[in-house]
């Protein structure tokens, strides 16, 4: 009984939206990245459409909702592409977020299956995400409609912070089951350690030509041991989460934090986890072309810091004194 208690004691904390404005703008750009991409060298017409209108592919579109419109048509898929901006744009700018989610989530979901090859795993990172979006309350402030509701673009109204959980539960398995797929002498301490400069190598990946990467082999394999140390290392960041929020009811009642949870207060694992992933990010960004994989990953990371410590940081960068 008593863990249940706790477990709906948890589900109904709640906190002011910053956070999770944050990954919704942060999502709504990824997922706008998604579609808008599709758009150069008539990429909707050979990959989307039907034979019959200038596509490669015949037969079932593989999405229940295409075909319940009639089939991956022109009239159809463009439509769904309208309708995936147009609700993107509704979603980054705040207005009625929980049913620009849903919309862009539907417009998603149906485009990536009517040809499952033309896609990639970014697009379940997408629309799990905009399902969580769907759940939350992530309009409550940094958005059109606070604008409309307040006057101000900004407010404290209070929202669930149980859907920012998830968020972050979705970043540990998506690293974790990452890191647990590599255990392979390509990857793990001891071994090659030459799984990344082989991937970079890769045509189908690359940006550029790679082959300078010759000359800095053993940086290559430095990276490639950290990536998966980091990936496979994700799931402390639950104990984090545990730890410090068993921290703050110690706190409330008037008791002492434990050992563990002092220990996370003390050393944020969450900022080391930033510093590493976040760049790691942006040089996959800028070394391969992944599609909006690293911006999607990038917008989870706004769910692993409580609004008030994302305000803490904005009013310590607005105070700190321009450099001469």
């Amino acid at each position: 009984m008593s863990l249940w208690q706790g477990w709906v004691r948890a589900l109904q904390r709640q906190e002011v939206g910053t956070s999770l404005a944050l990954f919704r703008m942060a999502v709504a750009l990824g997922s706008l990245w998604l579609v808008l991409s599709m758009l150069p060298h008539g990429r909707i017409t050979l990959l989307w459409l039907r034979r019959a209108d200038g596509g490669y592919r015949e037969g079932s579109s593989g999405s229940w909702l295409v075909e319940a419109l009639g089939g991956a048509s022109s009239t159809v898929v463009w439509g769904l592409v309208a309708v995936g901006i147009l609700a993107g744009l509704a979603l980054l700018l705040g207005l009625a977020s929980r049913l620009s989610a849903f919309l862009a989530l539907q417009s998603v979901l149906a485009l990536g299956w009517i040809n499952v090859h033309a896609g990639g795993s970014y697009d379940d990172l997408a629309t799990n995400a905009l399902w969580l979006l769907v759940l939350a309350d992530s309009g409550a402030t940094l958005s059109l409609s606070c604008r409309l509701r307040t006057g101000s673009w900004t407010s404290d109204r209070l929202v669930s912070s149980w859907p920012r959980w998830l968020a972050v539960l979705q970043l540990v398995l998506m690293y974790s089951t990452s890191g647990a797929q590599k255990i392979s002498h390509h990857w793990v301490p001891g071994g090659e350690a030459s799984a990344l400069y082989y991937i970079l190598q890769q045509p189908e990946w690359q940006r550029g030509d790679m082959r300078w990467l010759a000359e800095v082999y053993p940086l290559t394999q430095a990276v490639t041991t950290l990536t998966w140390l980091w990936e496979i290392s994700s799931p402390l960041l639950l104990l984090v989460f545990l730890a410090r929020w068993r921290g703050e009811r110690a706190s409330q009642q008037g008791a002492r934090a434990s050992r563990l949870g002092r220990l996370f207060q003390r050393y944020d694992l969450r900022l080391g986890f930033a510093a590493i992933g976040i760049p790691m990010h942006l040089g996959t960004l800028l070394l391969m072309d992944v599609g909006p994989f690293s911006a999607l990953s990038i917008a989870y990371y706004a769910a692993l810091f409580h609004p008030d410590e994302v305000r803490a940081l904005v009013t310590r960068v607005a105070r700190r004194p321009a450099p001469g």
